[in-house]
């Protein structure tokens, strides 16, 4: 087998080892459970027991894949659930059940799971995983098809997945965790998802350059129209976005649907008594699972996501109807 890929990369006054989890002791893999439960604070939901991930690792009788990423310290890495401030967890699959796992072709890679410490947010982690990721799968499994999903309201794995990567969307799936609570999701909040494809193969460029995007939002149309509203959180005053209306007769070759800059933010202020209050993240659950579906059924695919920053971040998707 070749060598398993490995790399230490600086960022900021830090120094952190992008590696994969090749351990034989189901011990040490209790570290990415405990990392995932201080990332999401879900008690109720569990990764398999350590025995059970040790096994799943491909390295040993599974398909699973785990990388890490571990913070340096005092010049060393120690690979331990302390400095570990990374990872991501996927496993091997199929695409088209029929023929199975008869062809090579028809194998993709599903990404379950990454996430990065809280207090490691701002070091651009994400992206620096997801690369590895890439590079550990081409080089090691030799798959170059890889899927998952995330929030369609989360603009910073919209970014990252949509502009960064390039994914494509292959379905808007209603709910398909059900209802779940956390400190990334609310339980009041139904669990809707993007089902994406990442070709690993594919040269990808973002469709509308930097210089562009200002044009691209005050030109093209939207369908859905934003105002804000200042409110009053436990922890202070901020300005949220709330939806207006809805426009679902749309026809030209390009339009924008708007998203909150911050959707996390919105659901931790807005879990408040106050039902009108509560209710904003919600109602933008469901206009924009109502808008989504719409224009998806008419034809029309994700193509970019862009921000214009400010106070607060506009962020956009930019959907292309097809020929």
């Amino acid at each position: 087998m070749a060598k398993l890929p490995e790399k230490v990369v600086k960022i900021k006054d830090k120094n952190f080892l992008f590696c994969v989890e090749d351990s034989s002791e189901a011990s040490d893999y209790q570290k990415y459970e405990d990392l995932r439960q201080a990332i999401w604070e879900f008690a109720e939901d569990h990764l398999a027991g350590t025995r059970n991930m040790m096994c799943e690792n491909f390295l040993h009788e599974g398909s699973s894949l785990f990388t890490a990423v571990f913070e340096e310290e005092a010049g060393s890495f120690r690979r331990d659930g302390f400095h570990l401030v990374g990872f991501s967890y996927g496993f091997v699959g199929i695409k088209d059940k029929q023929p199975g796992f008869d062809r090579p072709e028809n194998l993709w890679f599903y990404s379950q799971f990454l996430g990065v410490r809280p207090d490691r947010t701002n070091y651009g982690l994400g992206v620096l995983i997801k690369d590895f990721q890439k590079e550990v799968l081409l080089s090691i499994f030799h798959i170059k098809t890889v899927v998952c999903t995330y929030d369609p309201l989360t603009a910073v794995n919209a970014y990252r997945n949509v502009r960064r990567f390039g994914m494509e969307v292959l379905e808007y799936r209603v709910a398909p965790y059900g209802e779940y609570g956390g400190r990334l999701n609310r339980q009041d909040v139904p669990s809707d998802r993007f089902f994406m494809v990442w070709d690993l193969e594919r040269d990808h460029r973002p469709l509308v350059p930097e210089i562009e995007i200002s044009d691209c939002i005050s030109n093209l149309p939207h369908a859905l129209e934003i105002s804000y509203e200042q409110i009053q959180s436990e922890t202070g005053s901020v300005m949220l976005e709330v939806i207006d209306r809805v426009n679902l007769n749309l026809t030209p070759e390009l339009i924008l649907i708007q998203i909150p800059g911050d959707y996390y933010q919105m659901l931790w202020a807005t879990d408040v008594r106050d039902s009108r209050i509560r209710a904003i993240p919600v109602e933008w659950r469901y206009k924009t699972r109502e808008v989504f579906l719409e224009y998806l059924k008419k034809g029309y695919r994700i193509v970019d996501f862009f921000k214009q920053e400010g106070k607060p971040r506009n962020c956009f998707y930019l959907l292309k109807r097809r020929p």
